[in-house]
């Protein structure tokens, strides 16, 4: 047998939870003596006694625990668990039919010209887990409020299917098109739990893997949050996240553990699944992934249950006078005892019992099959009660609870502990046999011989069907269920936006300063100001939303419990138990699991939240898409504003801060409305119809989308709102701002964000300087451009009979004379994306390439899309088109200084955050 290594301990010392005392009297001499220290002499005596006590065990070298783990037995004794109130024969029944269907399910899916895969075995070792949670604990929604929020891992999915068939919430149709969503829709199930895709059954994605415990944590601090607010009562609402041992290695599983200590989220439990097992092999083959697990949870804060063995552990436990049995169980590595769970109970008697006499005297009495079901805790119906109510129980600390299980616990030996078994989905009519018979249910062999294994149901009217019936039913009905039952908000009305549409005046601002300014203005409004909330990592004051310290304060459970430094000064840092504000920290992967929690809160609770997460743009996306995508699978809806945006507008900060690319992120995320605007009135129109479509209507009518601004930190005169603005090219995405007014020559120039002040100096320097009139148009999204024209083009594809549709940008600019010049800064590619659907000859400008620290003008005329590079694009592309001499080019150039870096005008100063 394979053993650890002596510089690298499996174990660390352990608390003897189950371990027998064989001398109670000398141990109440001892406890007793303990107390007498500490009423004579004080607490801080005591310590210093016990801390010499552990130093003179350890120059004795005897194995001193260390609290932050414990042996490797359950922590829960015997003695200690509760009466388990179940009838654990009609659960033992239901859970062996939702066992057998959960695995026909994928195995029918492979049937022939289908393949479409799933996984067997990841529900196979967490049934019981599960089972334990739907008959006991997990609350519903029927009494009109959010019930528990429970994250499914999501290789378990077969599972939560097969029991919702057996409540007649899915049918043998729907079990039958598992990972078949389009062809046999409507009733195709999704591969995981995915609410975008089963709106009104799934509640939160949880694969990618890793999001889920992250999200866990948010949801649950979400909740306290809505409460302490007065939005919604989450008193009852619990939140449960069940996850995988080997998920753990994400960071995103771990990284936000001392965010739920520090909050005392005691209404928040992971559940994880330690089958011993990664997709492809052990997590920890060489040392114990429960201990290391239990490791680090102490250390962020959190209460720790193992629950490690099953009931017939119970007897060998109160045997071991000594303490041997607990040793053995802490010194075999994971490896070993994944290969246990694939051997006989003779190999488990000689290889775990047999190399000392007090281990082998334990087993005498028990024949090999005995050994053999010797089973681990997370099959156990009672021991995994007892870990629930006492993690329900528990306050002032969020709970973990450590189930050591088997991968593929009862589909046969074929599958259980297998390395390869995540990836098996197949069962053989050997197979099917097998665990037919294991489960003892009445299924013929000819069933299982001709054609696919046959579903099971035990019959609408049997005891085990209104058992189920009957449990859900007392704790508030079926899940997963999710409910929209959000009333439509009453929005504001135009005076909240006037301001904003009225420019900024004589004083430069930034287009992040005009939203924060709009988004206090927002807030303030009676119905709907309350539900804003603000979301930042650590930069409020980066973005000029210090100003909302005062007024809306941070959010902290604790409160403020200290006198703050700037105490005195008009935008004090405020923290209250009922603050507006959320302040994750250096944290955008926190940042973005609290949007995505308030995002969905009008689903989740009924209520909805308006959350506005406001970042530095490189890390948005860039950091943190692969929850993008979770929170467009959530429904979620929000707004999010890559602030300091640009690849030059930021570029005092440097390569690793300069954004030129967001915008193609973003545009690959179906459910991001993503603009680019120019100015502060076009932020109003577009926030405002946001509002609109994400909250002003009723459930059925608002869209499920959210909507990312791209917002500078370069100060401009905000102008205001023109006359007879276009809004719905504003809304559309491109609508023209100002026509020439001089010169012979017509062009086009398309520009987005911050590149429009460049378009309108270019503009001038065309008119004054090379008698072209050009006009200026703003490019507010060239992604909502995009889309559109491509849905166009996909209805004339499937439509030719009908009147074929012309996409928007195309008419919006039919009977304007090209050429087309496009700028940003961004790459070109964010521009290029609607060239094709341009009338006329198209060219961009834009930043591609790696940014750096310089000032604003030296990295434009770098990068040529300053404006003497813009007046020089369009020149060009008006020589290729014969309307003017190319030898202006080389004037042009020259004249500007187009290839010295140095010669260009530093611009605004500012470059920085």
């Amino acid at each position: 047998m394979a053993s650890g290594s002596d510089r690298n301990p499996i174990i660390i010392g352990g608390l003897p939870s189950q371990v027998p005392d064989f001398d109670p009297e000398e141990t109440a001499e001892w406890l007793d003596s303990l107390d007498a220290a500490i009423d004579e002499r004080g607490r801080e005596r005591a310590r210093y006694l016990m801390l010499r006590l552990i130093e003179r065990a350890r120059e004795r070298r005897v194995a001193v625990p260390e609290m932050r783990s414990s042996d490797y037995v359950n922590t829960i004794a015997t003695k200690d668990e509760p009466f388990f109130p179940g009838n654990e024969e009609i659960e033992r029944r239901i859970l062996n039919a939702t066992r057998w269907n959960a695995a026909v399910m994928v195995s029918r899916a492979q049937r022939p010209g289908i393949g479409v895969g799933g996984h067997i075995a990841t529900f196979a070792s967490s049934a019981s887990l599960y089972d334990v949670g739907f008959n006991h604990f997990f609350r519903g929604k029927d009494d009109g409020k959010g019930g528990d929020q429970i994250f499914f891992q999501g290789h378990a999915s077969p599972g939560v299917y097969a029991r919702a068939f057996m409540l007649d919430r899915l049918s043998a149709t729907q079990l039958d098109a598992f990972r078949q969503e389009k062809s046999k829709a409507p009733y195709g199930l999704s591969s995981y739990p995915h609410p975008r895709l089963m709106p009104d059954f799934w509640e939160f994605p949880t694969v990618s893997m890793g999001l889920g415990p992250l999200g866990a944590i948010y949801q649950a601090r979400m909740n306290r949050y809505m409460q302490a607010r007065g939005i919604a009562d989450t008193e009852q609402s619990h939140v449960w996240a069940f996850l995988g041992d080997g998920e753990m290695d994400e960071p995103e599983s771990l990284g936000q553990l001392s965010l739920a200590a520090r909050e005392g989220l005691d209404n928040l439990t992971f559940v994880v699944n330690c089958n011993l097992q990664r997709l492809d092999g052990p997590v920890r083959g060489n040392g114990k992934i429960i201990q290391e697990l239990e490791s680090q949870f102490r250390g962020a804060g959190w209460n720790v249950i193992k629950l490690i063995w099953d009931r017939t552990w119970d007897p060998l436990l109160a045997q071991d006078r000594d303490g041997v049995l607990v040793n053995k169980l802490n010194t075999t590595p994971d490896g070993q005892f994944q290969t246990y769970a694939t051997e006989t109970g003779a190999y488990i008697r000689e290889h775990f019992f047999g190399d000392d006499q007090r281990l082998r005297a334990m087993v005498e009495g028990l024949t090999d099959d005995q050994v053999l079901h010797l089973g681990r805790g997370g099959h156990d119906h009672r021991k995994i009660y007892a870990a629930y109510k006492a993690a329900r129980e528990h306050k002032g600390q969020p709970t973990v609870i450590l189930a050591q299980t088997v991968k593929g616990w009862t589909l046969g030996p074929n599958f259980e502990g297998r390395n390869a078994t995540h990836q098996m989905k197949k069962l053989t009519v050997d197979d099917l046999k097998r665990f037919r018979d294991r489960l003892h249910l009445p299924i013929a062999d000819k069933e299982l011989e001709s054609g696919a294994p046959p579903y099971y149901h035990p019959g609408r009217n049997s005891e085990e069907i209104q058992y189920m019936h009957d449990r859900r039913k007392g704790l508030g009905g079926y899940v997963p269920t999710r409910v929209v039952r959000a009333k439509p908000l009453a929005l504001p009305d135009d005076k909240a936006y006037a301001a904003t549409r009225k420019g900024s005046g004589q004083q430069t601002i930034a287009t992040t300063m005009a939203f924060v300014r709009l988004l206090k203005d927002l807030m303030r409004d009676k119905e709907i100001g309350k539900r804003f909330v603000p979301i930042a990592p650590d930069e409020y004051r980066t973005f000029g939303m210090d100003s909302l310290f005062p007024s809306a304060k941070i959010y902290n459970p604790l409160g403020q419990m200290y006198e703050s430094v700037d105490r005195e000064l008009l935008l004090a840092y405020k923290e209250s138990p009922t603050g507006q504000m959320l302040h994750d920290g250096i944290s955008e992967a926190g940042c973005t699991a609290s949007l995505i929690a308030a995002g969905s809160a009008y689903a989740t609770h009924g209520e909805p939240l308006i959350p506005v997460y406001v970042f530095y743009s490189m890390f948005g996306f860039q950091r943190t898409g692969d929850q993008f995508w979770q929170m467009a699978d959530q429904l979620a809806r929000g707004f999010v504003l890559g602030a300091t945006a640009g690849r030059t507008t930021l570029t005092g900060e440097g390569l690793q801060h300069a954004d030129g690319h967001s915008h193609l992120l973003a545009s690959t995320n179906p459910a991001v409305v993503a603009y680019d605007p120019a100015y502060g009135f076009e932020m109003a129109h577009i926030v405002r119809d946001g509002l609109r479509r994400m909250y002003g209507g009723t459930p059925e009518a608002n869209e499920d989308i959210f909507y990312y601004l791209t917002v500078y930190n370069e100060p401009i005169v905000q102008p205001a709102e023109p006359a007879g603005v276009d809004v719905d090219g504003i809304l559309k995405g491109l609508y023209k701002y100002k026509a020439g007014e001089a010169g012979a020559v017509p062009a086009q120039i398309l520009a987005s964000g911050v590149a429009v002040p460049w378009a309108l100096e270019a503009q001038r320097i065309l008119a004054e300087e090379w008698n072209v009139r050009a006009d200026v148009w703003s490019a507010t999204s060239w992604n909502e451009l995009r889309r559109d024209a491509v849905e166009a083009e996909e209805h004339n594809l499937l439509h030719p009979e009908e009147e074929q549709r012309v996409p928007y940008v195309t008419r919006k600019l039919s009977g304007s004379e090209g050429p087309f010049v496009a700028v940003s800064d961004w790459m070109r590619a964010v521009p290029d994306q609607i060239a094709r659907w341009v009338p006329g000859t198209w060219q961009s400008l834009g930043a591609d390439g790696f940014g750096f620290a310089d000032t604003r003008g030296a990295a434009r005329r770098f990068f040529h899309i300053d404006a003497q590079s813009v007046v020089l694009g369009v020149l060009t592309e008006l020589a290729k088109e014969g309307k003017i001499d190319r030898s202006v080019l080389k004037q042009a150039i020259d004249r500007y200084q187009l290839l010295d870096v140095a010669a260009a005008d530093p611009g605004a100063a500012g470059g920085d955050a």
